[in-house]
């Protein structure tokens, strides 16, 4: 067996979105229970966030053209009438001249436009001197600032976290639409394979790594994680488990038996699944080239490299478009990235994507990305990680100072 459909990167990307479609199915949940759930339809505010306008700061409520020109020189005077109390709506109206304590969240009363915050001022016995001016509006939210009466505040396709849930939240919605949530089901094979809490290995046999931190990923991305457990490198079990797997979720992943060997079978039993089958098998990266993308009816099927980081890195790539795209999630072209400066030159092969494991420091006012050299079977790389580069395959390195993009580790 030999490579065959090998891809760059960015028509990987494209076969992806050609063959990956969302799963439709809905389900209405509880909103304490909606984090990482994907809306199924666009919210729409049948209410002003906030309904009153409100302090963002402690001071006091007044008209801002009363204190133009005060300083710490020159004060202004105004005449403390009262005070806001949370939760009250405030019936009194200030009328020129006049001022009223206020704590952060209070209603700001009629009559007046701003907010002087408590620091710039001082309450001598009822009289407010003021030692700055402020402008109209300044430091008060006014009604609707936040989210407006029939304004769409969420789109169908929003992955909910806890900022977009706490926005549901305060229009008093307790339910939301969303689609059905992914399981992800995973699968190692392989004769030196061994479940990853075996104490004492024997020479040659590897712990089941990958499991681990696949799995993780999975459930850090808010997906079901089903395990599957370990197949042997013999055709037959290993096609009836993947088989047996694949009718319990949504998506599948088989971890290890994807390169050229004798007794790699992954591409057979990928195959064997369901049509139209494999469509890529090997992507022109470093480390990743044994890397199968497959589609079986709707059940997209992801065939990993065994090596650790490998895997992590050919899985943050394209398993987390994969899953998004399956979940109804809102995709980008590209994973989440950050730009940083290069600490190091780094060579690269031309013809093909390299990516380079690097950590991350903040000097100077600027990102800096210094690479974490090591082979690409070493987990402690990843680990010592906070992303990866991308090194073009038109490219034959970086040099040191060059800004590259960072793909974030999530």
């Amino acid at each position: 067996m030999q490579f065959f459909k090998v891809k760059s990167v960015e028509e990987t990307y494209d076969l992806i979105r050609q063959h990956v479609k969302a799963i439709t199915t809905q389900e209405t949940v509880f909103l304490s229970e909606a984090l990482h759930r994907i809306l199924a339809e666009d919210l729409v505010s049948s209410e002003n966030i906030p309904s009153f306008r409100r302090s963002t700061v402690d001071g006091y409520a007044i008209k801002a053209s009363d204190i133009y020109g005060s300083s710490e020189s020159m004060p202004g005077f105004l005449n403390v009438v009262g005070e806001v109390h949370m939760g009250e709506e405030v019936s009194q109206e200030l009328e020129a001249g006049e001022a009223m304590y206020i704590p952060t969240g209070g209603m700001v009363p009629k009559g007046a436009d701003s907010v002087i915050m408590i620091e710039h001022c001082e309450d001598i016995s009822g009289l407010l001197n003021t030692y700055r001016s402020i402008a109209p509006g300044e430091n008060i939210i006014g009604i609707g600032e936040d989210i407006r009466e029939g304004e769409t505040f969420l789109t169908k396709g929003t992955m909910l976290r806890p900022q977009e849930i706490g926005a549901i939240g305060s229009l008093g919605i307790d339910r939301v639409n969303v689609y059905q949530k992914i399981t992800v089901g995973y699968l190692s094979s392989g004769d030196e394979i061994v479940p990853y809490e075996t104490n004492q290995i024997l020479p040659g046999q590897v712990r089941d790594i990958n499991v681990l931190t696949i799995g993780n990923m999975v459930k850090e991305w808010g997906y079901d994680f089903v395990y599957g457990g370990i197949v042997p490198d013999q055709y037959e079990i290993f096609q009836k488990r993947a088989a047996e797997l694949a009718e319990k979720v949504d998506c599948l992943i088989l971890s290890g038996g994807s390169s050229v060997g004798a007794k790699d079978y992954t591409t057979e039993v990928i195959q064997s699944i369901g049509d139209p089958g494999v469509y890529v098998h090997g992507v022109s990266v470093k480390p990743g080239k044994p890397t199968i993308l497959s589609q079986a009816g709707g059940l997209p099927v992801i065939g990993l490299p065994g090596h650790p980081a490998s895997a992590m890195i050919i899985f943050q790539l394209f398993g987390s478009e994969i899953l998004t795209r399956l979940s109804g999630g809102k995709t980008s072209e590209l994973p989440s990235r950050a730009i940083a400066k290069m600490k190091k030159n780094i060579p690269s092969s031309p013809g093909r994507s390299d990516y380079i494991r690097v950590k991350l420091s903040f000097e100077e006012g600027e990102w800096w990305a210094e690479p974490i050299l090591g082979k690409s079977g070493l987990l402690k790389t990843l680990v010592q990680s906070d992303g990866i580069i991308e090194i073009p395959s038109n490219k034959e390195g970086v040099v040191i100072g060059e800004a590259v993009s960072v793909i974030l580790l999530r």
